[in-house]
Parts: C-alpha cells; structure tokens; sequence
C-alpha cells in the first residue's frame, strides 16, 4: 500500500514544504500495515491536533478504502481532493504548474532504464500519458508502475532538493534509481530575492 522507493527523501521535501513530519515504522504486511499507520496517524494527531487525514489517491479504491478505515479508527474527516481527477490531464497539468519531478523506479512495459531519473517536464509527461494508452498501464502510476520524487514545486518555497548521488538499478524489466545522497538547496527565486533585498 505504501511508496517505498527512496522513503527517506519523505524528511527533506518535509523541510522543503516547512511542515512537520512524524515517522512511523512498518514491515508493509498486508492489513496490519493499516493498523501501523493508525498509530503513526494518532501519535501526529496527540502532537498538532488536527482533524483531518487527507490523501493524494487518484483512483486506488485499494488504498481510498484502507485511508477512510484510518480516519475512522482516528477520528478524522477522510479528504481525497484529486479523487476521480482525469489522470491523463493531471500528469500534464504538474509539469505546466512548475512541479519538477523525476521517477525513481518503473515496472510496466513501455517504461525501460532511461526513464529513471528523469526529470519530467511537459513533453515528457505527454509521451509519458501517449506511452500509457500504448501499453495500457496508468497513466499517473498509481498501479505501481512507477514511482517519483518531487525535487521542486511552488509549495517548496524556499528550498528544493538536489540529488548528489544516485545509482540505477534494472533487471531488463524494471529498475529503480536508488538516491544515495542528497541535500536541500536554495530555490533561485529565493536567491534572486535575497539579492534584490541586498542592493
């Protein structure tokens, strides 16, 4: 049920979108899987006090379910913002909205090596939707077809991540770009300013 590929950048886009973040451990077992995050989900809530448990799911009834079982257990509203969104459109509509993201692993016919590490602009995220329809996988990867990292995005608003390090990995079918070092970095928009403030 949970993103697993390079689980560690989780702590530094935290810090890129200047929000708190509390970890929680899991082995990932179907079902009790569920009842870790709860316990994450309940130690975050003893700490900040919120009343709502939102998710980015698009069209995983899989993971929608198990979340609104989540938010129940806990006592909080379930929000799915971008749930029924047209996915094809969305992938499209992050590169235009200034989202800088790469993949960090593929498994589905279609996808091969070199879309490791890439970082995904507009172009990209059409072939990207064109390679979708071709192979018929999903075109945002939620089926577990690939998986990303937002490096940049307008609610990192002072920082961005760089990868330092990075190593591929592919056994013909699938791969995954294992991040061995990265670090937080000034956005340019916050250098220029900074710099005007200066003069």
């Amino acid at each position: 049920m949970l993103h697993t590929p390079n689980i560690q950048m989780a702590e530094l886009a935290a810090i890129a979108l200047e929000i708190p973040i509390v970890l929680g451990r899991t082995k990932g077992e179907k079902e009790y899987e569920v009842r870790d995050i709860e316990a994450t989900i309940l130690e975050a809530k003893r700490k900040f006090d919120f009343t709502f448990l939102a998710s980015g799911g698009l069209a995983s009834e899989y993971q929608r379910s198990r979340l609104a079982q989540v938010a129940k257990a806990t006592e909080l509203t379930s929000m799915n913002p971008l749930w029924g969104i047209d996915q094809k459109r969305y992938v499209v509509q992050l590169a235009q909205d200034g989202y800088r993201f790469i993949l960090t692993a593929v498994a589905a016919d279609g996808l091969d090596e070199k879309w490791l590490g890439r970082e995904m602009d507009v172009v990209l995220a059409e072939k990207l939707v064109s390679l979708s329809e071709k192979f018929r996988f999903n075109p945002a990867l939620e089926g577990g077809e690939g998986e990303t990292l937002v490096l940049d995005c307008p609610l990192y608003s002072r920082q961005r991540i760089e990868i330092v390090e990075a190593e591929k990995t592919w056994d013909g079918y699938r791969g995954r770009l294992e991040i061995k070092k990265a670090r937080l970095i000034p956005k340019l928009s916050s250098v220029a300013t900074a710099v005007g403030k200066l003069k």
